[in-house]
């Protein structure tokens, strides 16, 4: 597993049956991307695309971003050999596996056995390849806890939004958008913070679904500054278009990344013994203390991810 999490801020949906999209894939600045084999390959061309995203992940080229493959559901009858056929043939090359449709933790306890197997009969570092659970129905979201903390490898709970608001019988076929008649609230609050509680407790990334109205951009920008605000670590991009939103959605901003790294050095200094061993002082004319600094660890530990660089510096008081 990794010693930090990894930024997740933007992650491309790319279909493990198109060689012209997996090559675009290559060069757009995503923080992951995935080569699906599940609801954007046709059941006849899924052999095909096993072979492909093998390929393509052996080839290389993906210049640090999370590399990650989307198999199919365990309901289906080509989940195992999606996942023996992907990690046997390019498993040195992979970084995490998304599972579909988890509606129970043993999904996940399935997927982390199979993984081990694999490792060990190869000689890959057991564990380091890692699980990303996508809870699509009401029953997922039930048991969310449970899976969260199914597997060490688990290292983000992903939200898959069209399937969820089918399994509610949701009266919407705007993935995203509130459903007509829901004219108070946010009707999908409840569902984001459930995942979000469960992320958190358990250590890992919660990450929000797809918004499928590609030419919106200003409905993007909506919807996901909602998970954003909330503390979502990132969200799943369908086209180019959407990515640069994306990214500038879950990554701080410049001021707010330079005041939470001078909170971080003020705080440091005041609690030392040149700083007078104070737990609690002023920067500014905010007062800043051992609360302050978690939150700042927050929005810091975010751009740093980000790859973001500071305009502004603290420096003590001279004397």
């Amino acid at each position: 597993m990794p010693d930090s999490p990894r930024s997740r801020r933007s992650c491309l949906a790319v279909p493990g049956s198109s060689a012209k999209m997996i090559d675009k894939a290559r060069g757009l600045p995503v923080d992951q991307f995935f080569l699906d084999l599940e609801d954007a390959v046709a059941p006849l061309a899924k052999a095909e695309a096993r072979d492909r995203i093998v390929g393509a992940l052996n080839e290389g080229g993906w210049d640090g971003k999370i590399r990650t493959v989307r198999v199919n559901d365990l309901t289906t009858e080509w989940t195992y050999q999606d996942v023996v056929r992907v990690v046997e043939g390019a498993g040195a090359n992979l970084d995490t596996i998304i599972l579909p449709k988890v509606s129970v933790a043993d999904h996940v306890r399935w997927l982390d056995l199979t993984l081990t197997q694999i490792e060990r009969a190869l000689g890959l570092p057991v564990g380091r390849i890692g699980i990303e659970p996508q809870i699509e129905d009401a029953r997922g979201l039930v048991e969310v806890d449970a899976i969260a903390a199914a597997s060490p490898r688990v290292e983000a709970l992903v939200y898959g939004p069209a399937d969820f608001m089918a399994s509610i019988n949701m009266r919407s076929l705007v993935v995203g958008q509130q459903p007509p008649g829901y004219d108070v609230g946010d009707a999908y609050h409840y569902v984001l913070m459930r995942m979000l509680m469960a992320a958190r407790a358990f250590g890992v990334q919660a990450i929000d679904g797809p918004y499928l109205q590609i030419k919106d951009v200003d409905g993007l920008r909506e919807v996901g500054g909602r998970s954003a605000a909330l503390g979502y670590d990132g969200k799943w991009v369908l086209h180019p278009a959407q990515v640069d939103a994306v990214n500038e959605i879950f990554s701080p901003r410049q001021e707010d990344y330079d005041h939470a790294e001078n909170i971080l050095d003020a705080y440091e200094w005041h609690t030392s013994e040149a700083g007078g061993k104070r737990g609690a002082a002023m920067l500014g004319d905010e007062m800043i203390d051992e609360a302050s600094r978690k939150m700042a660890l927050v929005i810091a530990g975010k751009g740093r991810a980000a790859g973001m660089t500071r305009t502004d510096r603290w420096t003590p008081p001279a004397g």
